[in-house]
């Protein structure tokens, strides 16, 4: 899964990758207008897979990754500078949104004032101009096309007409309701306002637990119910020198604060369920793995995660939930109270299944 870290010019967007992937990129205090893209793979916390480790000591451990890539801010009315940070968005599955909340005036605001209501809201309002863009030019090409002779597809041409309307409106895409006919014919399109999306709102280490914070992150919550997002508050700079510490220093940083774990632990978790990824499980001694599927998978689908041949030669999925098998300590044990159960190809693989795939090929 690719995620796309945007936000405006110095809302934190660099300190939040750095958190996020342990890297140490740059953090500049101006905005900057041009260079490259940085790409980070990180691995998503989960602590059944420590459990599992625990019990099996397997010769490896495989957590499930997010591929996060952050590259340079938008900018307001600004759109063949913003074209540049469009084609990563629509390239990406989902989007971190990070909303700057500190006030510090050595790095400069470049619309003046801290107002996350309304960084949050212009951001948004450029990836609906950017879709617009993408659609009047799209049907421009097919009233050309008609003019040709060319019969224009007539599913896609309605479907371009309804969200331009919506954009025009500025509605993003994502709030509009889509037939599934609609929905298989913009796969291609890379619209950027219907992509899921995880605001951040970044603060200042004194501001995290304040009524101020709590304030803004409901308005954020409130401009966007209903919309495929949600929000996420912490201070990235704190976060940022948590992930460069060595492990042992940064438990016990984290123990001085009082904090079970990194705010960026909860975000990489929240990026890998806006999209309605679930994992399912398998444990051994050679290895403990999770799989990433998507909520609504059935076994033999989900058997296919792992290799072909399984799916294909699929029989049988030998199911245990994980809480079960916790609780009883081994497989053996859960067998023997009924919950390890046979499923066939059409069971839906539940989050924490730990299964084992019969097959025959």
């Amino acid at each position: 899964m690719k995620t796309a870290i945007i936000g405006l010019a110095n809302s934190g967007k660099t300190t939040i990758f750095n958190a996020l992937t342990g890297l140490n990129l740059e953090v500049t205090t101006f905005p900057t207008l041009s260079g490259e893209s940085h790409t980070g793979v990180v691995k998503v916390p989960d602590a059944r897979l420590d459990r599992l480790t625990g019990i099996f000591s397997p010769k490896k451990t495989t957590q499930a990754t997010v591929e996060y890539v952050d590259y340079l801010g938008l900018t307001k009315g600004d759109m063949e500078q913003n074209r540049k940070v469009f084609d990563l968005i629509r390239d990406a599955d989902a989007i971190v949104h990070v909303v700057r909340g500190f006030v510090d005036e050595a790095i400069v605001h470049p619309m003046g004032s801290v107002e996350p209501r309304r960084d949050a809201e212009t951001v948004e309002l450029e990836m609906i101009f950017g879709d617009l863009e993408l659609v009047e030019k799209r049907l421009v090409r097919m009233e050309e096309g008609a003019k040709r002779g060319k019969k224009p597809d007539e599913v896609e041409q309605g479907l371009l007409v309804k969200c331009k309307e919506a954009l025009e409106n500025e509605k993003a895409l994502r709030d509009v309701d889509f037939t599934e006919e609609e929905q298989r014919a913009m796969r291609s399109l890379q619209f950027m306002s219907i992509k899921p999306q995880l605001i951040v709102l970044n603060v200042a280490e004194d501001a995290l637990e304040t009524e101020e914070t709590r304030r803004i992150t409901a308005e954020l919550e409130t401009f966007f119910a209903g919309r495929q997002v949600r929000v996420l508050s912490l201070c990235g700079k704190i976060e940022m020198e948590i992930a460069q510490l060595p492990p042992d220093e940064a438990a016990v940083f984290l123990d001085d604060l009082g904090i079970a774990e990194p705010a960026s632990h909860k975000l990489i978790r929240l990026s890998y369920d806006l999209l309605g990824f679930i994992s399912f499980l398998t444990a051994g001694e050679d290895e403990v793995r999770a799989w990433t599927i998507r909520k609504g998978t059935d076994a033999q689908r989900a058997a296919g995660k792992i290799h072909s041949d399984i799916e294909r030669g699929f029989i049988r999925a030998e199911v245990v939930a994980y809480d079960d098998f916790i609780a009883h300590g081994s497989l053996a044990a859960a067998r023997d109270k009924g919950l390890v159960r046979l499923e066939g190809k059409t069971y839906e693989v539940k989050d924490g299944d730990i299964i084992n795939f019969r097959f025959n090929v």
